[in-house]
């Protein structure tokens, strides 16, 4: 799921959900949620390399996203967190695996609609260095996944996508035994996961992206005019302009639902217990950050 999202993640970054399902203990999980506007900040950097008169403007967007964040998605998220451990202990259909992602999504829209209005003022601001370092910086990732992913035999694509959601499933579950690998490893190889397709999707956000961009830093144009266009972008992340690519998405999707629920048939209860104790620890370490009336 996260990979779908490549240089779309300006919102999904404060996402505490997407940051706790990638920390291993409470206490990570604690410190990577406080960390975050730091952790937000770097990254976005990586992308633009601010100039030192543009680093407090953004340093401060960041923040006042994070604050809303700790104030009104947490408790959701939290609330989310709950919910899933509930339903650990029990069998999980295609279906329901698919509610829980469609929730997962419903949060980061969330944040993406409070902070379309914060990238676009960080946007404002941008000149052809920056852009042009953005436009290097795309170019560098496309380069190093083609070689990884699109030139390489489609066994070892399978092999590396294993590898990558055997690693996430035991972080909750514990270790798979060989009949739970096997299963994981017969769904991977059926999918119709294709990395030259999805990459050409990606090139083509990083294209729009770049074009609108150019059109907010431009000198004169209005903040409404701003907002909708970063906005009208983020709307093309989530819903492909092609018709074809969108099937191709929806197809993914349903795949990746029906792989977990079937992975999530083979566990013990004990596995189920522990995937169960991992959430409950999620909750504890970012609970007490949510701000006191």
């Amino acid at each position: 799921m996260m990979k779908s999202f490549d240089s779309t993640r300006l919102g999904g970054i404060i996402l505490a959900l997407a940051l706790a399902l990638g920390l291993a203990a409470c206490s990570a999980v604690k410190l990577g949620y406080a960390n975050l506007p730091n952790l937000a900040y770097w990254w976005l950097d990586g992308y633009i390399d601010f100039s030192d008169e543009q680093a407090p403007a953004v340093r401060d967007e960041i923040g006042r996203l994070y604050a809303w964040h700790r104030q009104q998605e947490l408790p959701k998220v939290l609330d989310l967190l709950a919910r899933m451990e509930q339903t650990a202990a029990t069998d999980l259909t295609p279906q329901q695996a698919c509610t829980v992602f469609a929730e997962v999504r419903a949060r980061l829209d969330a944040v993406v609609e409070e902070g379309v209005p914060r990238i676009a003022t960080v946007a404002s601001t941008l000149t052809g260095r920056e852009l042009r370092y953005l436009q290097r910086k795309f170019r560098r990732n496309n380069e190093r996944y083609h070689e990884e992913w699109v030139e390489v035999p489609p066994a070892k694509v399978h092999e590396k996508r294993f590898e990558r959601m055997l690693e996430r499933l035991e972080t909750f579950y514990g270790s798979l035994d060989a009949t739970q690998r096997d299963v994981l490893r017969q769904r991977i190889a059926q999918s119709a996961f294709d990395p030259a397709r999805s990459h050409i999707e990606w090139q083509r956000r990083q294209q729009d992206l770049l074009q609108v961009l150019r059109r907010v830093a431009h000198r004169g144009t209005p903040e409404a005019e701003a907002r909708t266009l970063v906005g009208g972008w983020f709307a093309r992340v989530a819903r492909a302009p092609d018709a074809g690519y969108r099937a191709y998405q929806e197809a993914l999707l349903q795949e990746g639902c029906a792989t977990f629920a079937a992975v999530h048939a083979t566990t013990t209860p004990a596995q189920r217990e522990q995937a169960a104790r991992r959430l409950r620890e999620y909750q504890r370490g970012l609970r007490d950050l949510v701000p006191q009336p």
